[in-house]
């Protein structure tokens, strides 16, 4: 592993520079899989019948007028659909252009990993055949609930609702842990913290909307790191091939 105490010397070797693609140990991402993995099977269970799902959605529904009161709420909608999101696109826009100008290999990498993870989501997404939680006859829709990994009903509904696309691009800025490692490993804990925290708050407002379960936003948290940790790995091997 590498000590930030040795990094940027005049001794440093170019492949661990922080203004450059480095490798990460073998170790870390041994680590990462099998995080990924436990998470996963927890997820899966959590899961398994939409108990959990449900009973959460409806701390947020009215029964009498089988509405999400919060659905269309101004403040709601502005700040954490629209503000939030706008805000790390044009973070992200903002830094890769200036990755680019000062041609730094890294800042271009990482901001584009801030991409990555929601374009994985908006994909998958893309091709679900679940329903969001306010299309659910639960919720006053027409459409039918199902567990994740069963079949599909016939009247599933018009789909599209998996997993959670607006938490995506919070979970997107778990990105920053790998500008801030080489360098400061506390602080790209820090990052990684700060990604998960606002991909669950931008998504429990989707919640609290009717738009998404939470295992939703929780199956997006996971897909953005994994497709994260790929992408760096693919990315870093290839750079290091091409300087040998």
């Amino acid at each position: 592993m590498i000590l930030p105490s040795n990094l940027n010397k005049s001794t440093t070797g170019r492949p661990i520079r922080s203004e450059t693609i480095y490798l990460l140990p073998l170790r870390f991402y041994l680590i990462q899989l099998i995080l990924l993995v436990m998470t996963g099977l927890l997820f899966s269970w959590l899961s398994r019948n939409e108990s959990w799902d449900i009973a959460l959605s409806r701390v947020w529904f009215d029964p009498v007028t089988q509405q999400f009161p919060w659905k269309d709420n101004r403040w709601l909608d502005l700040i954490n659909h629209r503000l939030l999101k706008d805000l790390v696109i044009v973070g992200a826009v903002i830094a890769l252009l200036a990755g680019v100008v000062k041609r730094n290999a890294l800042l271009v990498l990482v901001t584009l990993l801030i991409g990555v993870g929601p374009l994985v989501v908006g994909m998958l997404k893309a091709t679900s055949a679940h329903s969001c939680p306010w299309d659910l006859i639960e919720f006053g829709g027409k459409a039918v609930s199902w567990p994740l990994f069963s079949s599909v009903p016939a009247n599933s509904g018009p789909g599209g609702c998996f997993p959670g696309g607006h938490a995506s691009s919070g979970f997107g800025v778990m990105a920053l842990f790998f500008w801030f490692w080489p360098r400061r490993p506390a602080l790209a804990w820090w990052c990684f913290a700060l990604g998960i925290t606002l991909g669950m708050v931008m998504g429990y407002g989707q919640l609290m909307r009717g738009a998404h379960f939470l295992s939703h936003n929780l199956w997006a948290g996971w897909w953005v790191w994994l497709s994260q940790c790929l992408t760096f790995w693919c990315v870093s091997h290839l750079v290091y091939k091409m300087r040998a």
